[in-house]
């Protein structure tokens, strides 16, 4: 040990060594130290009377060192066994979201045994929803009671709720979202509602069959030219029949699409998904006969598949709409992020990578009010 002794201090450690040592800096045997501690009258060890000097038992540093690398990487060890059971291994994005736990120290600040248990709450929860996208009315609540045991264990101010969040972002290749609106939005992009109040469809027209209170309120506020906004509070009472059967209701993804359209007293029902649709507004897309229109862009036809799978059908979204699309419009944005597949008309997704524009469903209105006037 080199320690700095200054006069008194070297004399007092002359008389304990029994030898003399001058002042200044000087290297020490701690065994020596040790022995002569035991020799004296107080017969205690160095590691009694430093523990006694400083008020605190002496620490064991590398020991300690060795035990948290090792617990580090048992909670790595787990990670991966989590993943490859859970069957989110699969994923290409999951070792983004790992690297992105290592690099963020979020897990390891944890502590190895809370972060364990965060962690495979988490995966979980990913693979269910990730797995079923198709299912939706499910409540964040309630899968967080599927999974953990407890309805706030996926929320956003848990270890597991913020794991769980980042995994989707990285799954969806969007930003973590930094709000509640836009952490709920990312919830809903794979079926899960936050609350039942916060998220809403856009509905113009709707008219729906049955004689009960409900739709014959909803028929009063059509023929009033009254836009509602359902909740899935609300949509959790209606009707499964939202419209007569041979009925086609439209879609469109941008509100004031919707409102021009309501302007133009347009007296067909039209619905507004305001962007990627909600866990409502999939649910009443469950419930009617659809028909979808988006932004020529990748994030719009990203969505249009996505409904168009789940049974909707296309609206003026083929290649040559798009190429008429690009020809009436003042076009001039570029096309920016990945291309989407198109499998509803797989030359629409060649041609919009060929022409490399995009156009917004608002350049179009004349021809979407029209279609709906002749409807």
């Amino acid at each position: 040990m080199r320690i700095q002794l200054d006069a008194s201090a070297a004399e007092l450690v002359s008389g304990l060594l029994g030898r003399q040592i001058q002042p200044g800096m000087r290297t020490l045997s701690l065994t020596d130290l040790d022995a002569a501690l035991r020799r004296s009258s107080g017969a205690r060890g160095l590691i009694s009377v430093t523990a006694e000097l400083t008020g605190a038992p002496l620490r064991d540093r590398p020991s300690e060192r060795q035990a948290r690398d090792a617990a580090v990487a048992e909670l790595w060890a787990h990670a991966e066994e989590t993943v490859a059971n859970t069957g989110l291994a699969a994923h290409p994005w999951t070792r983004e979201w790992i690297s992105w736990l290592h690099t963020s120290g979020l897990l390891v600040r944890a502590g190895s045994s809370h972060a364990a248990i965060a962690f495979d709450v988490a995966a979980e929860a990913l693979a269910i929803v990730l797995a079923d996208r198709e299912l939706t009315g499910r409540m964040l609540g309630q899968l967080a009671t599927d999974v953990a045991g407890d309805a706030h264990a996926l929320d956003y101010d848990r270890l597991a709720g913020r794991l769980a969040v980042r995994g989707l972002s990285v799954s969806s290749g969007s930003n973590e979202p930094t709000t509640s609106r836009e952490r709920m939005l990312l919830w809903e992009s794979v079926g899960v509602a936050v609350d039942t109040v916060s998220s809403t469809v856009i509905t113009w027209g709707l008219r729906p069959p049955g004689n009960d209170r409900w739709s014959t309120m909803m028929r009063e506020r059509a023929d009033l030219g009254l836009v509602t906004h359902l909740t899935m509070r609300e949509m959790n009472i209606t009707p499964q029949r939202l419209a007569a059967p041979a009925t086609v209701v439209s879609a469109c993804e941008n509100p004031q699409v919707l409102q021009r359209i309501a302007d133009a007293g347009v007296d067909q029902p039209v619905v507004c998904f305001s962007g990627n649709p909600s866990v409502v507004g999939l649910m009443l897309a469950e419930r009617v006969k659809l028909r979808y229109h988006a932004d020529f862009d990748w994030p719009g036809i990203a969505i249009a598949a996505r409904l168009i799978e789940a049974g909707a059908l296309p609206w003026r979204i083929s290649a040559q709409d798009y190429a008429d699309a690009v020809e009436i419009s003042d076009a001039r944005l570029h096309l920016v992020g990945r291309a989407v597949a198109t499998p509803w008309d797989p030359l629409l997704e060649a041609t919009m990578g060929r022409v490399g524009l995009a156009v917004h469903e608002e350049s179009l209105l004349p021809l979407l009010i029209d279609d709906l006037t002749r409807q």
